[in-house]
Formats: C-alpha cells, sequence, structure tokens
C-alpha cells in the first residue's frame, strides 16, 4: 500500500490480533485503542505520522519494512532492519528520527491502482536442478524474478546458473536479489560467490525484506518504468523500504 500512495500526508495504520476481539485475553483491545491514539497525534497541526505503518503488540513499524515472524505469539511482527517508529507503555514514545522524512512543498496524493502480477519468487536450495530453473525463467509474460539468496546475496557459481540468469536477463528478464535472512542486506560482490551475480546486473534489493521487493516490483511495472531505468530505480529508496 505504501506504493500504491504517493505524496501520502496522513497515517494510515493497520494493526490486528492474535486473538478474536471477544476473548478474555484477546490483545485485540490494545492494539486498536493504540492505532487510533497513534493515528491522531498530530504536532503543530500537522499528523506526526505521514506514512503506511503497522502497529502490533505495542510498536509501530513501517508497513513495508515489516514482516511476521510467528503464528502464535502476540509479538507477531518485526521488523528487522529498520527500527520501531514508536513504542507504547505507560508513555507513548514517538521515535521522530525514524520516521519518512517528507519534502517542504506539499504535493496532491496520487493512488496507483494498478500493480502488476508478473512476478515470481525463487528460493535457493541445495540441489536446486537446471530443469526448475528453466521452468521458472520460461514463464510465460514474466517480467521480474526475486531472487531469494543466501546471506549477503550468494548463490551458486556454476557456469549452467549463472549463464541461464543472464540469458533472462538479456531478454528483459528482471532479476533481483535478496536476502532468505531475516536482518542484514544483500552486498553482491563481498564474496566470490556473489561476484559473477553482480557482473550479469543483477538487480540489488539491499536490506529490502521480500514481501517488499515483490509489491516494489509490481508498482514499477503497473507504472510502466522502463526496462532501461527500471534497476536504477528499484535500487533507490521511494518510500523508505531500504537504506
Amino acid at each position: 500500500l505504501s506504493f500504491m500512495l504517493e505524496h501520502l500526508s496522513k497515517p494510515v495504520i493497520f494493526t490486528g490480533s492474535q486473538l478474536p476481539i471477544g476473548d478474555l485475553r484477546t490483545d485485540a483491545k490494545e492494539n486498536l485503542i493504540t492505532s487510533i491514539q497513534i493515528a491522531s497525534a498530530t504536532y503543530k497541526g500537522e499528523p506526526v505520522i505521514q506514512e503506511v505503518g503497522l502497529y502490533f503488540e505495542y510498536k509501530l513499524y513501517r508497513g513495508n519494512r515489516t514482516t511476521k515472524i510467528n503464528a502464535e505469539h502476540f509479538q507477531a511482527f518485526n521488523s528487522p532492519n529498520h527500527p520501531p517508529l514508536a513504542e507504547s507503555g505507560v508513555h507513548l514514545k514517538i521515535h521522530k528520527p525514524y520516521l519518512l522524512k517528507r519534502t517542504k512543498t506539499k504535493q496532491p496524493l496520487l493512488v496507483h491502482k494498478k500493480m502488476d502480477e508478473r512476478v515470481a519468487i525463487l528460493k535457493l536450495f541445495p540441489g536446486l536442478s537446471q530443469e526448475l530453473l528453466n521452468a521458472m525463467l520460461n514463464t510465460p509474460k514474466l517480467k521480474v524474478l526475486v531472487l531469494e539468496t543466501y546471506g549477503s546475496g550468494n548463490a551458486p557459481t556454476c557456469d549452467w546458473f549463472i549463464n541461464r540468469l543472464e540469458s533472462a536477463i538479456l531478454k528483459g528478464l528482471h532479476i533481483i536479489n535478496v536476502s532468505q535472512c531475516s536482518g542484514g542486506s544483500v552486498s553482491m560482490g563481498q564474496y566470490e560467490t556473489s561476484k559473477k551475480l553482480a557482473s550479469i546486473q543483477l538487480i540489488d534489493g539491499k536490506d529490502l525484506t521480500t514481501e517488499a521487493a515483490i509489491t516494489k516490483a509490481m508498482y514499477l511495472i503497473g507504472a510502466n518504468v522502463s526496462d532501461k531505468l527500471f534497476k536504477t530505480i528499484f535500487e533507490t529508496s521511494i518510500r523508505g523500504e531500504m537504506h
């Protein structure tokens, strides 16, 4: 949603609960009440939060930095690569240095409704076969492949793997390198096992979550960004989704 709402100047806060609101031990009431309080916070007549966020278990996170980490605990979400925007306890503390910086000149809200779904994810694993890779790369009309690599962006260095990726890129497929790790960043070229990926011009996903990589790709394709500019724009933070 953060990619769809350009020049957002109001808070959009998602929340929910692990237990239904009617349950005796529900977390829904606190999550809902504090979300409303955060959304209504103002400073000099302006909303303090001017971005898409997610509030859960006493913390407000930037929406496009958040991932779900647990299906049973109340602390169900985390933002491994960006600090919480706010924390709730006896006092509600909003961490202004971590909020999305806004330009001084206000611009009208733009709502981008077109999200292109010609995107896929391939998670690397030991034993990945040529047949499986070929099947994924030959998916009809595929425009973007998000490649979940090891550690800081590492992958097999065998010729068939690198050559097949390079061939797909030369034919117009955008391949994005994101880490399988929940925290940290891709750093292509740091190790020998990622130098070849950099040399064939894989797109650097930096510290994006997989969820953000997918939706950012959908947004950029839907916005008809040219193939020539796609890599440059993708590697640039546009909604605070990457460092």
